[in-house]
């Protein structure tokens, strides 16, 4: 029923939001439709700033952007990603490296809808 499966988006929300790892999703367009807590933290990018703009063209370093988007794409054919390390810049424009796995997000008909990427700040190991 429509009142259960609300409540269960809720809940997988708040759980999202409030993770201690960063987590971020993207359309099939790779816009960002999902920007959790920890993300905003690490990156200093609101979810408001960063939600419905490409993650890879404004967000990944350019010398990553053809890796992080091959990463995406494989995960929108269904091939998911371990342990992929990246680059991120900040707001303030700091390099932090990311480990991260991607995973393809599916509607409740298994057609795929986007990517949900739940990273790991490995800046200070790789300092």
């Amino acid at each position: 029923d429509i009142t259960a499966r609300l409540a269960q988006e809720r809940e997988y929300s708040k759980l999202i939001d409030t993770a201690n790892a960063p987590i971020f999703g993207v359309d099939i367009d790779g816009r960002v439709n999902v920007w959790n807590q920890c993300a905003s933290r690490l990156v200093g990018y609101t979810p408001s700033e960063v939600m419905g703009h490409e993650l890879v063209r404004e967000f990944i370093t350019r010398d990553y952007q053809a890796s992080v988007q091959a990463v995406l794409d494989r995960a929108l054919r269904g091939d998911e990603t371990a342990n992929f390390e990246f680059p991120l810049m900040t707001k303030a424009g700091a390099r932090i490296e990311v480990l991260l796995n991607a995973t393809t997000r599916r509607d409740e008909q298994g057609n795929i809808i986007g990517v949900v990427g739940i990273g790991q700040d490995i800046t200070a190991r790789l300092a």
